[in-house]
């Protein structure tokens, strides 16, 4: 009764003493909760929570509430409340740039919270570490507290969420500090959809961390060169700190606008959202904001010629700079932080000496008892020992032979296993063997006939054209001569005709030849670009050599960040040599058939991008049909001019390289072929 009595004055007299100022929307009902408080363990929480709701608008009252939380507990003896008020007054110690003491006092309050195993307590604390080394840029070790308070939260799981999606927050701005914009996104995503989807941020003492994670997704957006959007997110962050009280948060906002127009070269914009943001930092204070506005405002009061404003700025800025960055503060800094891994290196070496010290006591405690039942036992029934020996070690050995034969059998599984596929495989390849040695043969005993009936039809047609000239210098009727004419005319059109149909015929069983082709080259580095050009023009006068007034603008357009590709060169070779093949012939027809005015165009464009590379093949020609289109890449396709080149070369990126080649094309203005190789793959 005596403690409840006492417990309720201090509670009436702390509500008299409240500081007056701004507070957040979270105050008012932990002020109620105290003063309807009944044990002095519940008061010393409520202290402690009342003091984090100040923690971003005014700092005297953190102190305030925090200082006489941390008498009460260390009157009644309650570690888990001396550890909490420890930590929020490590908070203030950090923001206003006392970085060696705030460690000191947050290790301490590390301790406490350990020792009273307050879960939720200790997590906070190791998050408040972390944001000590992630002040002075120091991102890896900040990682590693932010991972164990992450670690904590997620075994706690606790309703209030605000303090899990801070630690979420710092997670994502440690990465932004490494340039890992890949993990910073992900973890700023993951932490504004905690915040839009929470109920529980606008009840924690902790308030909403909404003002927090606009202003890093704002930091990352700039980051990545997205200035409006981050403009449009920091307007965001200073907006929702209103609510909250959270001057801390609406002074960053500001600072990053203000940084924001100085990029831009906005000066009266900066200087006006650099004073917004210095005249809430300095009251706080906040040292970390008072430095960088102060920088901010020096640069640009340096930069109008305005030494007066500029020499003010510059000692704000330099008080600030000495208060957060003094040498012998980051020497103790270091100092501190040394010794607190000395201390767990040590706690970790006495806590594995415990632990075999009691190994070893359990083990001799067991050996002297099995000592004591073995000699009662050898004393009351030595021959029951000796035959239970011995089945003992008839037991071993079977279950020896037991397991050998498991073994064996398992050997012996895996190995049957391994001949099936074997067989499979071997069956498989004999198959295309044969198959290709058929083809080839095929290839080889039509190559022949098709050979002679070209040659024949070729003399034919120069027999058509002696027979007209002897018959033009004979004089015949002209009905008759008429006659002649047109059969010969015929004659000379059947075999031309006999000729084209030989042609395509001589080309499909080129292709077979290829086809039955075994094997493949080694992988080489190569440089597609000249590969390509190589082929492109080779290709070229390989058929110039056959029809030498036959003349096309060849067009370059290759990628000069195309990377070296690992690829067999025999095999992307003839796969261009298919593709370029085809363009070429295709505005060589369309020459024998249009105008003066058209002229023949191969371009060649190659591009590189992170995950493919592109080689693309146009030609202005006459176009495919859909029907065409659809067989193109067939072993036998469609139409009077299509081979095996396209299908040979569409397997060769298909199934050698793991790429895709691909043809669209609009009749009258000609096709396009993309070959794409995945960058992986390569």
């Amino acid at each position: 009764m005596i403690y409840r009595f006492w417990g309720g004055v201090l509670a009436l007299l702390l509500l008299r003493a409240l500081p007056a100022g701004a507070q957040s929307p979270q105050t008012r009902p932990l002020q109620r909760a105290l003063a309807q408080a009944t044990t002095d363990t519940s008061r010393v929480l409520l202290l402690a929570d009342l003091a984090a709701t100040y923690r971003y608008s005014r700092f005297d009252s953190v102190q305030w509430y925090a200082q006489r939380g941390l008498v009460l507990a260390r009157r009644i003896g309650y570690s888990k409340g001396e550890g909490r008020c420890l930590s929020r007054m490590a908070i203030l110690l950090g923001e206003r740039g006392n970085l060696p003491q705030a460690l000191r006092v947050d290790l301490q309050a590390l301790r406490l919270n350990q020792a009273s195993h307050d879960t939720e307590g200790t997590a906070r604390t190791l998050n408040q570490t972390g944001l000590l080394y992630f002040a002075l840029d120091d991102y890896r070790p900040a990682l590693q507290y932010f991972f164990q308070a992450l670690h904590l939260y997620e075994q706690a799981r606790t309703r209030d969420t605000s303090q899990l999606i801070s630690v979420i927050t710092n997670l994502g701005a440690s990465y932004e500090g490494l340039h890992r914009y890949d993990s910073a996104a992900f973890f700023l995503n993951q932490a504004w959809a905690f915040t839009a989807r929470s109920r529980s941020v606008h009840q924690s003492c902790w308030g909403n961390p909404a003002p927090y994670v606009l202003r890093e997704i704002g930091l990352l957006q700039l980051a990545q060169g997205h200035r409006e959007a981050a403009l449009s997110f920091y307007r965001r962050s200073a907006r929702a700190s209103l609510p909250e009280n959270d001057q801390r948060s609406a002074s960053r906002a500001y600072q990053y606008i203000a940084e924001l127009y100085q990029a831009r070269r906005q000066t009266d914009s900066s200087i006006y959202y650099a004073r917004k943001a210095l005249a809430l930092a300095r009251p706080l204070p906040f040292v970390v904001g008072v430095m960088r506005n102060s920088t901010l405002l020096t640069q640009a009061f340096e930069a109008r010629r305005q030494p007066d404003s500029t020499l003010h700025y510059m000692r704000v800025m330099l008080t600030a700079q000495d208060s957060l960055h003094n040498p012998r503060r980051i020497k103790q800094l270091d100092a501190i932080g040394f010794a607190e891994q000395q201390r767990l290196q040590e706690l970790e070496t006495e806590r594995a000496r415990l632990t075999e010290q009691l190994r070893t006591a359990a083990l001799l405690t067991g050996l002297g008892g099995l000592l004591l039942v073995s000699l009662l036992l050898w004393r009351n029934n030595r021959q029951q020992q000796r035959a239970n020996r011995e089945l003992r070690e008839l037991h071993e050995q079977v279950s020896q032979q037991a397991r050998e034969l498991t073994a064996q059998r398992d050997s012996l599984a895996r190995t049957l296993r391994e001949l099936k596929i074997a067989q499979s495989q071997l069956v498989l390849r004999e198959k295309m063997a044969s198959l290709g040695e058929l083809m080839a043969g095929v290839a080889h005993e039509i190559q022949n006939p098709v050979n002679c009936v070209r040659k024949f039809a070729a003399i034919s047609v120069e027999l058509c054209e002696d027979v007209r000239q002897e018959l033009s210098r004979l004089t015949l009727p002209p009905h008759e001569q008429e006659i002649v004419d047109e059969m010969l005319q015929n004659l000379g059109q059947n075999q031309t005709k006999i000729m084209h149909h030989g042609q395509r015929a001589e080309s499909i069983v080129r292709g077979m030849l290829e086809y039955s082709q075994e094997g493949s080259g080694p992988r080489q580095v190569t440089d597609l670009n000249v590969l390509a050009e190589e082929y492109l023009r080779l290709t070229y006068h390989d058929l110039r050599a056959k029809n030498r007034y036959f003349n096309a603008a060849l067009l370059l357009r290759l990628d000069p960040t195309m990377e070296r590709a690992n690829v067999v060169r025999q095999d992307i070779g003839r796969a261009l040599v298919g593709v370029f093949s085809a363009a070429l012939q295709a505005v060589q027809h369309r020459q024998a058939e249009a105008d003066e005015d058209y002229v023949p165009q191969v371009e060649l464009s190659t591009q590189y991008t992170a995950s493919q590379l592109e080689i693309r093949v146009q030609d202005n020609g006459p176009g495919l049909s859909p029907e065409a289109l659809a067989t193109l890449f067939q072993r036998f396709p469609a139409g009077p001019d299509a081979s095996l080149g396209l299908a040979l070369s569409h397997d060769l990126i298909t199934k050698g390289h793991g790429g895709m080649l691909s043809a669209a094309s609009q009749p009258g203005r000609g096709t396009q072929y993309t070959i794409t190789l995945p960058v992986a793959a390569l």
